[in-house]
């Protein structure tokens, strides 16, 4: 009877605890939505779909800065080469990083398909 009684106090204990744990995450700006209180909104946090678009973008304007690059020189304008050679460089460095970055996720989406259920 004893030990009955230790191991419900055991366990309302951990129940506590783990309450109190759940309070804190929820207050805490890092918490996930699914641990936070209800009618409590999420903070704006950026989800997977809003870092992707940031990246791409983030690539494209580095295309688009090589390519005005580009075409100032070969217009003639005060544009030093090397700064035209460096921002071709990033453009292509940031678009094989973005490719391979793409190849990955396919490959691992690819592996979850194929997983036997």
């Amino acid at each position: 009877m004893i030990e009955r009684a230790t191991s419900a106090a055991n366990i309302a204990s951990m129940l506590q605890t783990m309450r109190a744990l759940q309070t804190d995450a929820a207050q805490s700006p890092a918490a996930p939505a699914s641990l936070a209180a209800p009618g409590v909104q999420a903070a704006n946090r950026p989800g997977f779909a809003d870092a992707v678009k940031g990246a791409l973008g983030q690539v494209n304007e580095l295309q688009l800065e090589s390519r005005r690059l580009q075409t100032a020189y070969e217009r003639g304008e005060n544009v030093p080469l090397t700064d035209v050679v460096m921002g071709m460089q990033k453009s292509s460095l940031a678009f094989e990083a973005t490719l391979q970055i793409r190849n990955k996720v396919l490959k691992a989406y690819e592996d979850i398909l194929n997983m036997p259920v």
